[in-house]
């Protein structure tokens, strides 16, 4: 009996978390980005989950020019796309999860405020299930941080980088030219180090680092372009 004592627990906990837990929204701007509580993994701005909305002054720090078309990388509810489109950030907008609880709260905000025509959303383990068609001027996400610990919460573990790799080795084909991908990164999960090789072993250059302090509980950020392409003078 003990033995099945932890497989009922979790799938209570799964449950209460699916259907027994409240819709929430937070305001952004004007647009009301709807999410339940688990789903938060740190874009909201709410609580612990404050880095997320960092995107904002960052980005106007770096003087950077109003995106035509974002992509937010494992983006939950889109917490940072939908905050940057409703403060100019970007012109349009698209997003992915694997997660098909977190695409319907995108696809909640997006009928909520009207955005059809502005903003897309695709369930997708990595960007498998992305059309080709998608071209983007920016990425940005905070995905998965730890390799090594929290195994049980698909927010925070990323088993030997597993996920980063893949995103790396297909990110380049949805890049317009000039396009740029811009992530967070956990001071006390990873390194900058720890990605260089796999960024360029991709095809890519490393031509951002901001707010390194290693082992730190804090947020930094890594900014990379195709090799043979020049950075926009705003990343630099």
């Amino acid at each position: 009996m003990d033995l099945l004592a932890p497989t009922f627990g979790n799938f209570w906990k799964r449950f209460r978390r699916r259907h027994l837990r409240p819709w929430r929204t937070v305001n952004y701007e004007g647009i009301r980005v709807h999410y339940k509580k688990h789903l938060d993994g740190g874009g909201s701005g709410i609580g612990f989950g404050a880095f997320g909305q960092d995107y904002i002054p960052f980005l106007r720090s770096l003087d950077m020019p109003k995106q035509s078309r974002v992509f937010e990388w494992c983006s939950g509810p889109g917490f940072i796309g939908f905050s940057m489109l409703a403060h100019g950030l970007c012109e349009t907008l698209c997003l992915a999860d694997i997660n098909d609880q977190a695409v319907e709260a995108c696809q909640r905000t997006i009928r909520d405020n009207r955005l059809e025509d502005r903003v897309a959303v695709y369930e997708s383990d990595n960007l498998t299930n992305i059309p080709r068609e998608e071209q983007w001027d920016l990425v940005v996400g905070n995905p998965p941080f730890y390799p090594d610990k929290h195994e049980q919460e698909i927010r925070a573990y990323d088993k030997d980088w597993h996920t980063h790799l893949q995103f790396f080795a297909t990110v380049g084909k949805f890049l317009k030219p000039g396009g740029v991908v811009l992530l967070q990164e956990a001071n006390d999960g990873s390194t900058v180090d720890t990605f260089r090789p796999m960024i360029e072993d991709a095809g890519f250059s490393l031509v951002l680092t901001r707010g390194m302090d290693p082992g730190a509980r804090s947020i930094y950020y890594i900014g990379f372009i195709r090799a043979f392409e020049l950075a926009p003078e705003w990343l630099t």
